[in-house]
């Protein structure tokens, strides 16, 4: 039996512009949306960097997965008084990444490569740019294991260190949802499902429904113990609206047949 959406936790700041898929889907089916941050970024500090023992100078190429990334390695970089040289080359997963580099650097001068978002494509590239010398791993623990993975199938020599983490928020004063008062929670990272547990660690999903965004997130969930009523993307449902929408639309449409 399929059960009747409400009032719904987003596990995500509201949006600033006030428009947004999900904002449409609550005005069109009357929904009350509570949007809550599960989850926020901490840099990594210069005295954390000397700790690791990672020498940036000691590589000679770097890989970004995101902007956030490029913002810490270059904090970094400045406050450890680390001198990136021009010789330095630049492996991102996305042409977008790839352009903020020219926030730092001088773009058109330096060597930069990237991917049309996979990472098996980042690789490719990896192989034939980079057959010399060591990379450095800048991303958080969240997509660290499938590069390292990848890497080592290539035989590609790299290190690590996260130049930012992601990290629970306290919620405790915030939201309540052990009082099981939302028919349906949603999040999109598997970070968030554990600042879930990590705020309150005695969650029961009982009859409230889980929607989750990404294998990851997915994962993350069935880990947990938890149900799966939602999921997204799929190859008919690409996000996560979509996913509730024809959720609801089968709920509504089993109503009308008893």
């Amino acid at each position: 039996m399929l059960k009747k959406i409400k009032k719904v936790l987003i596990s995500q700041p509201e949006p600033k512009t006030g428009k947004s898929h999900l904002l449409d889907l609550a005005e069109k089916y009357n929904l009350k949306l509570d949007f809550h941050k599960f989850i926020k970024i901490e840099g990594a500090t210069s005295i954390e960097y000397r700790q690791s023992k990672v020498k940036i100078l000691e590589h000679t190429g770097v890989i970004f997965s995101s902007r956030i990334a490029i913002d810490h390695f270059f904090r970094i970089c400045e406050e450890a008084r680390v001198n990136v040289p021009d010789t330095m080359k630049y492996f991102c997963t996305s042409e977008n990444i790839a352009l903020y580099l020219q926030k730092y650097i001088v773009y058109r001068k330096r060597k930069i490569f990237f991917g049309r978002k996979t990472i098996d494509d980042l690789v490719d590239i990896l192989k034939v740019k980079h057959t010399k010398g060591k990379l450095l791993l800048t991303m958080s623990d969240t997509t660290l294991e499938k590069f390292m993975t990848k890497l080592d199938a290539a035989k590609i020599k790299y290190s690590h260190f996260a130049m930012y983490n992601t990290v629970s928020c306290d919620l405790k004063d915030e939201v309540d949802v052990m009082d099981n008062n939302f028919d349906l929670l949603v999040f999109f990272t598997p970070t968030g499902i554990k600042s879930l547990y990590d705020n309150f660690p005695d969650f029961k999903q009982n009859e409230s429904l889980i929607a989750a965004f990404g294998k990851g997130t997915q994962k993350a969930a069935e880990e947990y113990g938890l149900r799966l009523d939602i999921i997204a993307p799929t190859h008919e449902f690409p996000s996560m609206t979509m996913a509730i929408e024809k959720y609801i639309v089968d709920m509504i449409k089993a109503n009308r047949k008893r």
